[in-house]
């Protein structure tokens, strides 16, 4: 029971969320921070009523959904949205001329990084005509920009391919704004940017704590444990509550002992190496950002799902695997106006490009590796990356940090928490890390330029 107190201030936090503009294409934000789930959906399970006691966020990094899973549609998984016949984008080197088609790609790693900066994605997403990825990717390398509209398929991601269509997806699930990583890692920690649009580092111990908290501060004032297994360094650790809490985090095969063991905490997020450089590094970093080898990347996120099915937990557990935001490359389904997190506008420069925190990213690949996922399940409902971290909040009757998140679906629609179709894990093929493909991205080509999140 909540005291008068407050009981006035979550009131007022609902009143704010109802009264404050969602975007011009009008969406319904009638909640606001402080909202719990038993509020915002009453008739939904929350609490105790979801049978999941551990929870595991795999986070990877930059991919569109069209550019892993367009194929899935005809490799394993019908009911995922088609792709227009004759998608293209123009060829900014000959604007009048035969646009540049999607095309298989043969490569798995990129000559070069691709534009996924806040100007860049703007550019890209073009207000919806999708239209703007080549031009945005024109590089030394690859000067008409095409590799933006490259795709793979089943023969290349066997893992994954089997996954997503086992387990339940969403087609409709976005990164949180039209920018790069840190601002989109922000939404998944705390349901906002508040206000950062780059790759920004806190240059104080106390900076980045934001208005609302964290996922983590919630989780400790409910008294829920989690921690952050890390390959590299906790991304977390740009926030100062994680830095201030870093027991919380552990190297990343302290997460395949505790599996093992059973002893995972009841929320989990773990995280790839990021960032390597030499002549090694695509064969090496295994986040997927480009220009890294996709398949080392697909082996890594296999080796973390594969622990939490035969852990003594798995009966129990549910993990989120997604990715940060697109990467610069296309995808045909435009974003989503969304609602505004909070009350701080973008931090925009000179020379930016207008823009606010009311429409989603490009969209991103989601799977629910879970014993209660739908079977062979899409989902064709609007999630971002705070429907994650409403996920959490709702399985343990947690606050709203922000108004993005309090108006956020859990997705718990690609759950059946009445069955266990999943409670003997699926058999699934290796995740291979081909020698062909391997030489290919071996020293031959050290990348054209750095990688920037």
């Amino acid at each position: 029971m909540l005291c008068g107190s407050m009981r006035t201030i979550v009131l007022l936090a609902f009143v704010l969320g109802a009264l404050t503009p969602a975007s011009a294409d009008s969406i319904r934000c009638r909640f606001g921070p402080g909202a719990t789930p038993a509020v915002t959906a009453p008739n939904k399970p929350h609490g105790s009523q979801i049978p999941i006691d551990t929870i595991v966020v795999a986070m990877q990094e930059n991919r569109s959904f069209d550019h892993y899973f367009a194929q899935l549609r005809l490799q394993g998984q019908p009911h995922v949205r088609r792709v227009p016949k004759n998608a293209s984008n123009p060829d900014p080197t000959n604007p009048s001329g035969p646009p540049i088609p999607r095309f298989h790609e043969t490569s798995y790693c990129e000559c070069a990084d691709l534009d996924h900066s806040w100007n860049g994605t703007h550019h890209e997403w073009d207000n919806g005509a999708m239209d703007g990825f080549t031009a945005a990717n024109t590089n030394a390398c690859n000067p008409t920009g095409s590799r933006t509209m490259g795709f793979y398929d089943s023969t290349d991601l066997p893992y994954y391919y089997s996954l997503y269509s086992q387990f339940a997806i969403a087609d409709r699930y976005f990164a949180s704004a039209l920018t790069q990583t840190f601002p989109n890692r922000f939404y998944l920690y705390a349901g906002t940017s508040f206000g950062h649009i780059r790759n920004d580092f806190p240059t104080s111990p106390t900076e980045f704590a934001p208005p609302g908290g964290t996922i983590f501060e919630a989780l400790d004032n409910a008294g829920i444990t989690w921690k952050i297994y890390f390959s590299e360094i906790p991304a977390g650790f740009l926030f100062a509550y994680v830095r201030d809490h870093a027991a919380n985090t552990a190297p990343i095969q302290q997460y395949f002992n505790d599996a093992q063991a059973g002893t995972l905490p009841q929320v989990v997020f773990v995280d790839p190496l990021f960032n390597l450089s030499g002549t090694e590094s695509r064969n090496m970093e295994n986040d997927e950002h480009p220009p890294a080898n996709i398949q080392v990347g697909e082996q890594f996120v296999a080796s973390v799902a594969n622990a939490l099915m035969a852990s003594p937990q798995w009966p129990h557990a549910a993990l989120f695997h997604t990715y940060d935001e697109h990467g610069g490359f296309w995808d045909h389904m435009p974003p989503p106006p969304a609602c505004l997190p909070d009350n701080i506008p973008p931090m925009l420069q000179s020379g930016d490009e207008p823009g606010a925190f009311d429409r989603y990213g490009i969209r991103v690949p989601v799977v629910v590796v879970s014993p209660y996922s739908r079977k062979h399940y899409v989902s064709h409902r609007t999630y971002d990356h705070t429907s994650i971290i409403r996920f959490i909040e709702t399985r343990f009757d947690l606050p709203a940090l922000t108004r993005r998140d309090a108006n956020a679906d859990p997705m718990l629609r690609l759950f059946n928490f009445h069955r266990t179709p999943f409670a003997t894990p699926p058999a699934l093929p290796p995740a291979p890390v081909d020698e062909a493909h391997r030489l290919q991205c071996s020293p031959s080509g050290a990348f054209i330029d750095p990688v920037e999140f």
